[in-house]
């Protein structure tokens, strides 16, 4: 267990960006430190804020210089914490880029050129994972600049706008995190689906789905609601698959110890079940949560989920903690953990993406 970072320390800060474009504050965003140490007088409390140096830049996925492929290695430090940017294209330290996977020099992140060869480049880009022993890296695309750049919406869809990129909408793809495993799962938002990808014995690559069913409603853009699957996770023990539906407004935990028959273990929701009627919005301590579930982040102990629920470009977002039952399954919201962001000194902010100091399951991949 040791290996896969489990009995690491528990965290006691985390990093996350705040982003303001399209809220209509004209202030950079920023890297904001959260205390989570349970012991400390600033606890659930912003304690740092480093404001980018340009406005609208929204900066969206980070990743450290080094991850734990670089154990043993006395010269790789995770001492730099990598901060892309979804519409400026800026990634900082001071780098613009453009298209395709960029490889930079990891000491001087000088860019030194496409990873892919030429004329190979995917159209679009979004995540990816790589398994090293197996010279093998998946990535996923998104969608038109233009269909993004001020937010979902579901005409892009109605329209068939940009179809092709629109649908599936693969997001976040996960490798196991045994560096041995040739199996990973793949999130695709507007199926409502999960994917597990897999390895055959001929050698190419074939996947198996976990479905969410659509609901029927009245009064939305469309008759039924698609789950929006926005952000999927794995325990560092490859025991159980985290995942976020935006739309419908749960977060559910899978035990994945059967790689090709989920199980699903436990579920939060901000709804009721689809034939009950909707309870009044959840409430913690005294504030009420806006929006639905996004992007999660789960302690290397496996017993702390985070996540955020933004309320889009209205209102703000907060960061909220889930307990999780590691041995049996099952998700419990911590009513006493909230970081409100909507109490910003430049005003209310959406956090988005988070990273620990020391590593985390969604950044760190083993040799």
């Amino acid at each position: 267990q040791s290996l896969f970072g489990i009995c690491g320390p528990r965290e006691e800060i985390v990093y996350l960006p705040c982003i303001y474009r399209n809220t209509g504050i004209q202030k950079p965003d920023y890297l904001a430190t959260v205390d989570v140490d349970p012991k400390s007088p600033t606890y659930c409390q912003v304690i740092h804020r480093l404001p980018m140096p340009n406005l609208n830049d929204e900066l969206h996925h980070s990743g450290w210089k080094a991850c734990s492929s670089c154990f043993g290695d006395s010269s790789k430090k995770r001492n730099r914490l990598i901060l892309p940017s979804l519409i400026s294209s800026r990634v900082y330290i001071d780098m613009f880029l453009s298209g395709g996977f960029i490889l930079l020099d990891g000491e001087t992140f000088e860019v030194v050129g496409n990873w892919e060869l030429p004329g190979e480049a995917a159209p679009f880009g979004y995540d990816f994972w790589y398994q090293p022993r197996h010279n093998v890296m998946m990535s996923t695309e998104w969608g038109a600049p233009k269909a993004l750049a001020d937010g979902f919406s579901m005409e892009h869809v109605k329209e068939g706008n940009n179809v092709s990129m629109l649908a599936p909408f693969l997001l976040e793809i996960r490798f196991l995190h045994d560096p041995t495993a040739t199996e990973g799962y793949v999130g695709c938002a507007l199926q409502g689906t999960v994917f597990r990808f897999y390895r055959t014995p001929k050698g190419d690559w074939a996947a198996e789905v976990i479905h969410v069913p659509s609901k029927k409603v009245e009064g939305w853009a469309l008759p039924v609601m698609l789950s929006l699957i926005t952000d999927i996770l794995i325990s560092l023990d490859d025991h159980f698959l985290y995942f976020s539906n935006w739309l419908h407004g749960d977060i559910r935990q899978y035990d994945i110890t059967d790689r090709r028959n989920p199980r699903l273990a436990g579920q939060v929701r901000s709804q009721d079940p689809e034939n009950q009627s909707q309870p009044p919005p959840r409430t913690i301590k005294g504030k009420r949560i806006p929006g639905s579930p996004q992007m999660l982040q789960l302690s290397l102990d496996g017993k702390r989920l985070y996540q955020f629920y933004p309320e889009m470009i209205k209102e703000d977002s907060v960061m909220r903690q889930i307990d999780v039952d590691t041995a049996n399954g099952g998700l419990k919201v911590n009513e006493n953990f909230l970081v409100d962001f909507g109490k910003e000194p430049n005003g209310p902010a959406l956090a988005h993406e988070l990273r620990y100091p020391g590593g985390d399951c969604t950044s760190d991949i083993w040799l």
